[in-house]
């Protein structure tokens, strides 16, 4: 990619993913740049639970009633989660987190796709936060924001079209209808 936009206009939401790991290395470097994450006051309230198993990624794909089937597609699963007694704007700064290893996975060639958790639910209609924390043996301290599943691309998408950009969505100085 040359900059910042070309990797933007290229990332697209990934649902299907070829049957290969990612690499130690990519793994590495997906998670440096999400340790690099911007904070509130930096606190880093975010932690990261990397899931490669078979068994677990079919499991938490089963995490929420629509959405989430294609997690058992994935060769990585990213539980994006923080400490909620850390930060009142733990959303927040987990946010910035999981996209920022989105922008990473597209920049390695990896396709990613985000997977909401936090008020949501499961099949059973329960608390897909609480499903995940019990599968994982996550602390009731910790907000499970969402799932990244990440893999190489099984399809390439067309990149962005920047005729859909909504300009009107602009205020200069003040908002106006």
């Amino acid at each position: 990619m040359d900059n910042f936009l070309d990797l933007l206009r290229q990332r697209r939401s990934t649902r299907k993913f070829l049957e290969t790991d990612i690499s130690p290395d990519m793994v590495a470097e997906l998670m440096r740049a999400a340790l690099m994450s911007p904070s509130s006051k930096r606190t880093n309230p975010w932690e990261f639970v990397l899931v490669e198993d078979a068994d677990m990624l079919k499991k938490l794909s089963l995490s929420k009633k629509h959405g989430s089937a294609l997690i058992e597609g994935a060769s990585l699963g990213v539980v994006v989660i923080a400490d909620k007694t850390q930060s009142d704007v733990w959303v927040e700064d987990a946010s910035i987190a999981a996209l920022i290893i989105q922008l990473q996975a597209e920049s390695l060639g990896l396709g990613s796709c985000w997977v909401q958790i936090r008020k949501r639910l499961d099949a059973q209609d329960r608390d897909s936060e609480d499903y995940v924390r019990e599968l994982l043996g996550i602390p009731e301290k910790y907000g499970v924001l969402c799932i990244l599943a990440l893999g190489m691309k099984a399809e390439q998408r067309k990149a962005f079209d920047e005729s859909k950009l909504q300009w009107e969505k602009l205020h200069p100085e003040q908002f106006k209808h």
